[in-house]
């Protein structure tokens, strides 16, 4: 029962930082755009550019 008197209050504490940090996360756009990232992935970005700059991996 003891326990308890510490225990409650630190759930207490956690549960207002967990929510504390999600409404920081939503406030600062983090879930605004959640289709953009699975796209991304699935978009063929594999072509070579004739106009590249960067050096010939083969040489």
């Amino acid at each position: 029962m003891e326990s308890l008197y510490l225990l409650i209050p630190v759930a207490l504490i956690f549960c207002v930082v967990v929510i504390r940090l999600l409404l920081w996360a939503i406030d600062n756009g983090q879930y605004d755009d959640l289709d953009k990232e699975s796209w991304r992935i699935l978009a063929d970005d594999d072509f070579e550019d004739d106009n590249d700059d960067r050096p010939d991996q083969h040489a």
